[in-house]
């Protein structure tokens, strides 16, 4: 990596740092660092705000649970799965429905990088991998 892109890096990381309030990401935060960019041109602002965007999605994506499903869910089930990922991670997520045809039934939930599937199309797909 060239030291203008480790530089480019480190910014956006202490960018990143400055983007929470209360432990979560602000969206006041988060425009108050745009703004910084914007009157403060780094050397490199595409790969600055390209690295710090990619900060900023995988921190939101880890307070969100993605619930693909094939058939009906509803909101008790998605606040039993919100509940039960809160407990897991130590910290508040919350539940998003995602239709997903391909499951055929059960469910997939997605927390930032994790993911958690119990489903009829991953239980064939282990099947035949056993073949």
């Amino acid at each position: 990596m060239a030291a203008n892109a480790k530089t480019a890096q480190l910014l956006a990381r202490q960018l990143f740092k400055m983007s929470f309030a209360d432990g979560a990401v602000s969206a006041e935060r988060v425009g108050g660092v745009l703004a910084y960019i914007e009157k403060h041109r780094p050397a490199s602002p595409m790969v600055v705000l390209k690295a710090y965007s990619r900060l900023i999605a995988a921190e939101l994506a880890r307070g969100e649970a993605v619930v693909e499903h094939a058939g009906a869910v509803n909101d008790a089930m998605l606040a039993a799965i919100a509940a039960a990922m809160s407990r897991r991670y130590g910290r508040k997520v919350a539940a998003r429905p995602k239709a997903n045809a391909a499951l055929l039934a059960g469910l997939r939930v997605r927390v930032g990088d994790d993911v958690y599937e119990s489903s009829i199309a991953s239980q064939l797909a282990a099947l035949a991998l056993s073949i």
